[in-house]
């Protein structure tokens, strides 16, 4: 399998030099949504917690890079390594305070991190440094090679970090810290009896679903460009949590079919017209969990093992 994704991923870096730089600037906001989501499948399908603080870690990423360029003569660069840093500290300190409580606990802390998050942004001691209500405008970083448009670099910067951002999930969720994770998330008493930490793990998958976020949304703000505090909303959180129950929240696979999901599947709903997408939109999200509850991914891996099954018992 790692053949295939090595060769999935080659093939489509290979491919955006087909296509014009529009096609190439969806993809790269679908590969985008795959690297936050990628997050959400350590922090709620892995350690089975439940966040609504994704939008403001998300921005937290956003900001911190263009905080950066902003005020201070650093290269843009710097700001992709400042976001994990960040986002980790943030999501570390989340998981500290919800992730030794219950999953209606978890859901209100979270919810009052991203409502609160907006309101930060605009608070007058600190909107000199973040922009205020106007918010900040950055630049895209200025590609290494002259032949790469924006757009392409951009993508082939995603498309790296998601990558990477992929085989550092599967590493995790198949080493003794993932079977941890899984542990305290099946149930927590026994994760205790046996030595796991619980409070202290769910805290460092919290950290990394941080990381993954941020780094999410500093590519996001370098894509436009602009970031706001009207862009890091409760609805954001919202969509996300839609994109990693439609992808599959077990599975790194389900992350980047979450991500195409987000991305292109307003298009197939934009066509009844604005009074009746977003009801379509919804009545699929609803059918696709009723249908798929492991989501796409596991619907997937679900029919393929029946497959097999079958196959074997058919042999003579």
């Amino acid at each position: 399998m790692r053949t295939v994704w090595t060769m999935g991923f080659v093939s489509a870096a290979a491919l955006s030099f087909c296509f014009p730089d529009f096609v190439v600037f969806r993809f790269t906001q679908a590969a985008i949504w795959s690297i936050a989501l990628m997050g959400l499948v350590i922090l709620c399908g892995v350690s089975g917690q439940f966040s609504l603080a994704q939008a403001a870690l998300f921005g937290i990423g956003g900001y911190g890079a263009a905080m950066l360029a902003a005020h201070t003569p650093l290269s843009p660069y710097a700001g992709l390594a400042l976001a994990p840093l960040l986002g980790f500290a943030a999501g570390y300190g989340i998981g500290r305070v919800a992730g030794s409580h219950t999953l209606w606990t978890q859901a209100l802390v979270t919810y009052a991190v991203v409502i609160a998050f907006p309101q930060l942004l605009r608070w007058r001691p600190i909107e000199q440094w973040t922009g205020g209500v106007q918010g900040l405008y950055l630049d895209f970083p200025t590609p290494p090679i002259g032949l790469l448009s924006n757009d392409r670099w951009a993508f082939l910067m995603a498309l790296t970090l998601l990558a990477a951002a992929m085989w550092l999930a599967h590493n995790l969720i198949h080493s003794r810290a993932g079977r941890a994770l899984k542990a305290a998330r099946d149930h927590d008493f026994a994760a205790t009896a046996q030595g796991i930490r619980v409070p202290q793990a769910r805290a460092a998958a919290s950290g990394i679903a941080g990381a993954y976020l941020a780094v999410a949304g500093c590519l996001s703000a370098w894509q436009f460009g602009f970031v706001g505090p009207g862009s890091y909303n409760f609805a954001l959180s919202v969509q996300m949590l839609f994109g990693l129950v439609i992808g599959g929240m077990h599975s790194a696979g389900g992350a980047i079919l979450g991500g195409l999901f987000l991305q292109f599947s307003p298009d197939v709903t934009a066509g009844l017209g604005k009074g009746y997408s977003a009801l379509l939109y919804g009545v699929l999200l609803i059918a696709a969990m009723v249908a798929m509850p492991q989501g796409i991914a596991g619907g997937v891996a679900g029919t393929l093992a029946r497959l097999a099954t079958r196959l074997k018992l058919r042999r003579p």
